[in-house]
């Protein structure tokens, strides 16, 4: 088999490498060997290795019939989608790790890799090295799934354990986790929450059968989380961690959030901390299974790239069946009717206030300064809290897992 690798950068780069140092793995697994025949981007890389397989026009790929499969490493939506909708129509497989790419226009190139009878994988889009796509689209398939919930991106991960372990503010941990490569100079997709979001979207999608669109989904990052949270969830015993969820009911109907939540510290996925992710799947008959790994960084996600480009080298005359159709808004439902326990805590916090707010909620459990409401629908707190709010001022809220 014969590939090509669109962007040589960090991802793009790893897959190479991956390919070449582990050859002896990778043909013992498909009986065949896999070559690099072109590399594009922008730049030349005269002191690589691999220097001699740059090109910079797309068109050398697409029009060349030796190249069975084509590595998308690009990230984004414009290049990316023109390339691999070209490749694909070209009758070649096509393997990415763009996130956003397969969260908005999965349904399109998933129609176009069925219509070829060639494969379009995205395993490396959700958990980086973690493997998820795979075994929630095969090994779990007998199962109703109930629900998934994970830590997503490793950024905000590895900024909340800065401040739970070492007590420092968002702030001084963003700029840590930018000293150290982990976030963007512009990291707006991992604090607010959109990188989280794209990716619970693909996993929902894959569990559900049809896509569920990032639009649909209420997003919360963690810029408003402070020390004081900090002293709460250390209080209540429990974590704060930014989740992605998708819960699905008996109908076949799914409902998906992304937000900061407070997790007890004898849920499992409480203790991931630093750049490490996390995912829980829960289905009726296995229960509740949990993949742990780095979601993150070259040599992980080319893990994950590589081993969608093998499947594709032992698939190489049929299509995997991993896929979803086009959105079912009946089947979307409304987060404002998720149930839940939330945290809440007080502007203007005496033992006034949470006398009231037990009048007003229900059995609470109080904290210094806040409190934990029983469980009731999102909509329904926020009616109560509106008005509660207006007396004693709100500091913070979030949801208890």
């Amino acid at each position: 088999m014969k590939i090509a690798v669109l962007g040589f950068g960090v991802v793009g780069g790893g897959v190479v490498d991956v390919i070449y140092n582990n050859a002896a793995e990778c043909a013992r697994s498909t009986g065949e060997t896999v070559e690099v025949k072109y590399i594009l981007d922008l730049f030349d890389f005269p002191d690589s290795p691999y220097a001699d397989k740059i090109v910079h026009d797309f068109a050398v790929i697409e029009n060349d019939a030796e190249v069975g499969l084509v590595v998308e490493t690009m990230g984004g939506k414009g290049a990316a989608y023109d390339f691999t909708k070209r490749a694909l129509l070209a009758g070649k497989h096509v393997v990415t790790s763009n996130k956003e790419l397969v969260a908005e226009h999965g349904t399109e190139l998933l129609a176009i890799a069925a219509e070829k009878g060639v494969n379009y994988l995205f395993e490396a889009s959700t958990g980086g090295g973690i493997p998820i796509i795979r075994p929630l689209a095969k090994d779990l398939c007998a199962n109703r799934i109930k629900e998934i919930y994970g830590i997503l991106n490793g950024t905000t991960n590895y900024i909340l354990t800065q401040m739970f372990t070492c007590g420092t503010s968002f702030e001084a941990a963003l700029k840590n986790a930018q000293e150290l490569g982990y976030a963007e100079r512009n990291p707006a997709a991992d604090i607010e929450g959109h990188d989280a979001c794209r990716k619970i979207c693909i996993l929902a999608s894959v569990a559900s059968g049809f896509q569920v669109p990032v639009s649909f989904v209420p997003t919360e990052g963690i810029t408003a989380v402070t020390s004081e949270d900090v002293a709460c969830a250390n209080e209540a015993g429990c974590s704060i961690k930014l989740l992605g969820r998708a819960v699905f009911d008996d109908q076949g109907k799914v409902t998906c959030c992304v937000g900061p939540h407070f997790i007890p510290r004898d849920n499992l996925i409480s203790s991931v901390d630093d750049v490490f992710n996390a995912v829980v799947v829960e289905g009726n008959a296995v229960g509740r299974t949990m993949f742990y790994g780095r979601g993150a960084g070259a040599a992980p996600t080319a893990s994950a790239v590589v081993a969608d480009v093998l499947d594709c080298v032992r698939h190489r005359d049929g299509s995997i069946k991993i896929n979803w159709t086009a959105p079912v808004e009946e089947k979307i439902g409304d987060a404002s009717l998720l149930n839940g326990k939330m945290f809440v805590r007080l502007a203007k916090a005496d033992a006034r206030a949470l006398a009231d707010a037990a009048a007003e909620f229900g059995e609470i459990r109080t904290l210094s300064g806040a409190f934990i409401t029983p469980a009731r629908p999102r909509c329904e707190f926020d009616r109560k809290l509106a008005a509660f709010s207006e007396k004693y001022g709100i500091a913070s809220t979030m949801r208890v897992l």
